[in-house]
């Protein structure tokens, strides 16, 4: 436990000191920013379409450091000294989801204030948005890892990566950026499932790759 504990401090601090936090944090207070001019001033519209816009960037924001998640640990052997060590390669990748989660889900729930500033939202619909992002992020943090997992011993995959969880991150999509508690259950339950699949999709990858 303490070794995984370990791991999730060291992503941590790697995501925060290299920009690996920034980028998306940074991605997505521009699309909030941008947003509007290519809009119109009209508030009312914007307070239509801005809970959909912000839910894009976040998905496009949680692409971003993907591709950093699982390949450098694999090339410097990170994996392999934690599974001489007797760790499980699901418990190795649901430390590091916890890690990729805490880098960007929380970070983007915060920048989501002058965001919604920007957008006019009301607080209903700022409230409404938080809560889908804090109940949608962990599902779009499993995504970047198992992807990141499924395609690490290949080369140049930042397109890849994009094609392979983009539609797989579509009813997150759907459901975040609709209104109403039937919608926020039905986000709740598909975030769940992929939070509980990823470490063991991300398991078997790492385990097929080092065979």
């Amino acid at each position: 436990m303490s070794a995984l504990l370990s791991l999730v401090r060291r992503d941590l601090a790697r995501a925060f000191a290299h920009g690996g936090a920034w980028l998306p944090l940074v991605f997505y207070l521009l699309v909030a920013t941008l947003f509007p001019f290519a809009i119109g001033p009209d508030a009312a519209l914007l307070a239509k379409v801005g809970n959909g816009a912000l839910w894009t960037a976040a998905l496009l924001a949680a692409l971003l450091p993907v591709e950093r998640l699982v390949r450098p640990d694999i090339v410097s052997g990170i994996f392999d000294q934690l599974a001489i060590r007797g760790q499980s390669d699901e418990g190795v990748a649901a430390a590091k989801l916890m890690a990729h989660w805490l880098s960007f889900g929380p970070p983007l729930m915060v920048a989501t204030l002058p965001a919604a500033a920007l957008l006019n939202f009301d607080g209903a619909t700022l409230e409404r948005l938080e809560i889908g992002l804090l109940l949608g992020t962990p599902g779009l943090a499993a995504l970047g890892l198992a992807v990141a997992a499924l395609t690490a011993s290949l080369r140049g995959t930042s397109a890849l990566i994009g094609l392979v969880m983009l539609p797989l991150a579509v009813p997150l999509l759907i459901f975040g950026a609709s209104s109403g508690a039937a919608a926020l259950k039905l986000l709740a339950a598909t975030s769940l499932l992929f939070v509980a699949g990823a470490p063991f999709v991300a398991g078997a990858a790492l385990r097929a790759g080092r065979s």
